[in-house]
């Protein structure tokens, strides 16, 4: 990205009906990633969309509709019980950590959606003997069947069923209540394959690792219950940083999961994501711009600060700040902790010879998706550095 990518930006949100910080997502740049994605998934690999880090239902829409699938992955409560009364029947949805049984609860109560059926699309994730037996318990009081997708361990050790016997007295519980519990799959998270350092483990050793632990799992149902194991169950993993590791058709899994990478925040700035490219970008309005950097009880020192440290030569004032993000335009822009940090008016400095002015924008590019996302209303959704629609995000 050049300054003219962002010169252009800078002119349509000026000319733009409202002037406050806002949330772009670059919809060539996100077309780029879902073809990268595409090509890379290996045959037969389904992909589902992890909805904390694409908290729009437009947004999860477009994504649906490029890559053609109805998988969603969920980690809040107040986003199951709105998708669930906005999609009904067309989606199925595994949740991506083990809810308390109250708020599982809770989601029953108060669906109000007479077309989405939890007992066909809602995947409860399990973690362990005693969360089963707490689901099997509201399973018999709503008298209805839930379904049981289990959470393992393949090394990341956040939680997880640790190993194969316990493994097996999950299962077996299972069996002995079919019509209560009907076991649909596994889940194995594995960020730490991408993030332990190379120097105490090799990235694919620990995929290795992970990977026939999986398997071993995978073994273990259609061996001791063959009655729990068919061609359909949801084999679930992968996250954006360990896509690349899913590709050549060795992986235990039949779907991945992912949704970061595809908007890449700074976070997921990679090896493994080396080919997908940054899509989405905070931008927030001038305010006020000085020369030099005057600093309260500071004031003499004006000129000197401006000397030895070269950044001081230009303050700028923006509209909001301290989000989860880093400046990337312009370059070498810088948030000024002297001044401290602020979510109302924050103080950056730049080079000299920077010229904006006050009422152009500064660019940001998110740390991360999930939360962020979710800090400045509408999303602007732009293709070729116009805005082409605004997306509404998800209320918590």
């Amino acid at each position: 990205m050049d300054a003219s990518y962002f010169h252009k930006l800078n002119r349509t949100l000026r000319a733009y009906k409202s002037a406050i910080p806002s949330l772009l997502i670059d919809l060539d740049r996100l077309d780029q990633n879902l073809a990268t994605l595409q090509h890379s998934l290996a045959a037969g690999m389904h992909f589902r969309i992890v909805v904390k880090s694409l908290p729009s239902i437009p947004l999860l829409d477009y994504i649906r509709q490029k890559t053609d699938t109805h998988r969603l992955m969920v980690f809040h409560q107040p986003f199951l019980s709105t998708l669930a009364q906005h999609y009904g029947n067309q989606v199925a949805i595994l949740l991506g950590k083990p809810m308390p049984v109250q708020t599982a609860h809770y989601f029953y109560k108060t669906l109000t959606s007479d077309v989405f059926q939890p007992a066909k699309q809602l995947q409860w994730l399990i973690d362990s003997e005693a969360r089963l037996h707490q689901y099997l318990e509201l399973a018999q009081t709503l008298e209805q069947k839930l379904l049981i997708n289990l959470e393992i361990d393949i090394g990341l050790h956040r939680g997880g069923i640790p190993d194969l016997p316990t493994l097996g007295k999950v299962l077996h519980l299972i069996a002995r209540h079919p019509t209560h519990l009907e076991f649909t799959g596994l889940m194995g998270y594995d960020p730490h394959v991408a993030a332990l350092p190379k120097a105490l483990r090799s990235p694919q050793k620990s995929f290795r690792l992970a990977n026939d632990f999986y398997k071993r799992c995978v073994t273990l149902i259609k061996q001791d219950f063959p009655d729990l194991w068919h061609e359909n169950l949801t084999l679930n993993g992968a996250g954006s940083p360990t896509l690349a590791f899913h590709q050549d058709g060795t992986s235990a899994l039949n779907e991945v999961a992912a949704g970061s990478g595809l908007v890449k925040p700074t976070h997921f700035d990679i090896p493994s994501l080396q080919d997908y490219v940054p899509a989405c970008f905070i931008a927030t309005p001038i305010l006020k711009k000085m020369k030099g950097t005057t600093l309260p009880l500071l004031e003499k020192l004006k000129g000197p600060m401006g000397f030895f440290k070269p950044a001081f030569k230009q303050s700028y004032f923006i509209y909001g700040g301290y989000w989860k993000a880093d400046f990337c335009y312009p370059p070498q822009t810088a948030m000024n902790t002297i001044f401290g940090p602020s979510t109302n008016q924050s103080m950056v400095n730049t080079a000299a010879k920077i010229d904006l002015e006050i009422d152009d924008f500064m660019f940001l590019r998110p740390t991360q998706s999930e939360f962020v996302f979710l800090q400045f209303g509408d999303i602007l959704a732009v293709r070729g550095g116009e805005i082409v629609e605004e997306w509404e995000v998800l209320r918590n």
